[in-house]
């Protein structure tokens, strides 16, 4: 039995120890904070296989040079992070075309396909309490426009991803969803995707690790490693070494930090996301919402009620901007008849790890061949974790991938 360290404790980190404790090796998760609270707490909670395109793509670019000058755009960029960090925004820029989103598309695919089924087996094996819900993901569209423009992604979704959405017009969408105001274009449905409340799976996966033997230390940050002719022995952390065969790096937006240690430099840029908690309002949606040209989510929980998204480039700013919540409010406003209930629960931020080709890196580190890394994963952490645990225990065990890894590899960067 081989002693495994799995540095970060959010959703990826869970799902790793997960999987590598079914594998029959003893885990230890380490967090710099409380286990699960951070993108993995308070996010919108879909397990979305509809998601295969990357944010990469033909004509993002100009949708990104916009959000330098319009005040509250759902994308924002701050100038001095642009300049900061040139080299991935060029990167960004690089892969915004049909060749390279299509191959990040094949990569992303492959571990929501995964993760969807996977998902569906740990929620029945272990009994987890999450809210799980299987009724799929309706896209809304408030103008005829963007409604008709949406069209052939579906059509091109369809053919090149086999993955369809049932599409309703107004009257159409207006009887599936009774909490949307009338009057709206239509909608997408994707029947395939899914969602969980997130807090709730996190304090379950907690509950099934320690029922595994899993050990959890919180507050508890890595520093970097012990290591000795390309092989990390331990852990370093504030409160000494933690002892290791080998090691898993989920540490998402963080990773960065360990670039040094790793001996890599990887390409991950926090992206700043914010959601609202509050009860159920009177008139609630029966379907988890995207409205997509306000790029705003809402997520209806057995428990409660969530509006979130947009994306704040701001470098490692812990601030909670409140007119990036208003955002969130603006667009509720916009589509449903009873947008938002009081009182608000919690206001959250949380920083997103994104990849310029969004594709997360699953790789060995080139500092110490024991060194995995799974992070990465852009605005899917949760839709990709399961998939990417079973995966992380596949490439330590040394036995075959249940999917191929090659396009998580550091060598594509």
């Amino acid at each position: 039995m081989s002693r495994v360290v799995v540095v970060g404790g959010g959703v990826v980190g869970a799902c790793c120890a997960y999987y590598l404790s079914k594998a029959g090796h003893a885990v230890t998760v380490l967090d710099r904070g409380q286990f699960g609270s951070g993108c993995s707490h308070a996010n919108c909670g879909y397990i979305c296989p509809s998601h295969v395109l990357p944010f990469a793509a033909p004509g993002a670019i100009w949708s990104t040079l916009k959000t330098l000058f319009k005040r509250n755009s759902p994308l924002k960029v701050r100038p001095g992070v642009a300049l900061a960090n040139l080299g991935w925004f060029l990167n960004f820029a690089r892969r915004c075309n049909t060749r390279d989103m299509m191959a990040a598309g094949r990569g992303i695919q492959a571990l929501l396909n995964s993760s969807r089924t996977l998902f569906d087996e740990l929620i029945q094996t272990e009994q987890i309490a999450c809210e799980w819900e299987t009724k799929g993901l309706l896209f809304v569209f408030q103008t005829p426009a963007h409604f008709d423009h949406y069209a052939p992604t579906d059509a091109f979704l369809t053919r090149e991803f086999a993955m369809p959405a049932k599409r309703f017009d107004s009257a159409a969408l207006a009887a599936l969803e009774p909490a949307l105001k009338p009057g709206l274009a239509g909608g997408y449905l994707y029947e395939s995707d899914a969602h969980l409340r997130p807090d709730r799976l996190m304090s379950e996966l907690r509950r099934v690790l320690l029922a595994r033997g899993v050990e959890v230390r919180e507050n508890c940050a890595a520093t970097g490693f012990e290591k000795s002719n390309g092989v990390a022995s331990a852990v370093r952390t504030a409160t000494g070494a933690v002892p290791a065969d080998q090691i898993v790096v989920a540490t998402g937006a963080w990773t960065p930090l360990l670039n040094e240690e790793l001996g890599c430099r990887v390409p991950i840029q926090p992206g700043k996301g914010y959601s609202l908690t509050m009860p159920r309002p009177a008139v609630c949606p029966t379907y988890p919402l995207i409205f997509e040209e306000h790029r705003v989510a809402v997520t209806p929980f057995a428990s409660g009620y969530r509006l979130g998204s947009t994306m704040e480039f701001a470098g490692y700013d812990e601030s909670l901007n409140r007119s990036r919540l208003g955002l969130l409010t603006d667009a509720a406003k916009l589509y449903l008849r009873d947008p938002f209930a009081e009182p608000v629960q919690e206001e959250w931020w949380g920083w997103r790890p994104m990849t310029f080709d969004g594709l997360p890196v699953i790789d060995r580190a080139p500092a110490a061949n024991n060194v995995l890394i799974a992070a990465g994963h852009n605005m899917l952490g949760l839709s990709m974790a399961t998939a990417t645990g079973k995966l992380v225990a596949e490439l330590l065990g040394g036995g075959s991938a249940h999917i191929d890894p090659a396009p998580y590899s550091l060598k594509r960067l």
